[in-house]
């Protein structure tokens, strides 16, 4: 797999961002088929930090349905991997430079 494919979007939330502020965490949508390694290969590379630890956890698909004029319609929203990355000490990553 392709480094530039490992990495699909920082996620940027309240709780994400206390991680980051509080112990240098920052979280991570990646690719379902990338691996620790390739996570911090690709974390290294493209923000120039030392990664310490990588943590993964693979959220599930959800089913959603709601009311409306024609009736219930029912679908599903997509499961995703995340990766949380522990950088090392006294280094930071900048995600709001994009935006």
């Amino acid at each position: 797999m392709k480094l530039a494919d490992v990495l699909l979007k920082p996620i940027l939330s309240e709780k994400a961002n206390l991680l980051s502020e509080k112990s240098g965490v920052y979280s991570f949508k990646v690719a379902r088929a990338a691996n620790k390694v390739e996570i911090k290969k690709a974390v290294e590379d493209f923000y120039g930090v030392t990664v310490e630890d990588v943590r993964t956890a693979v959220s599930p698909a959800k089913s959603k349905s709601r009311m409306t004029k024609a009736g219930v319609i029912s679908g599903r929203k997509p499961g995703y991997k995340k990766a949380f990355v522990v950088v090392g000490k006294g280094e930071s990553i900048d995600l709001y430079s994009t935006i």
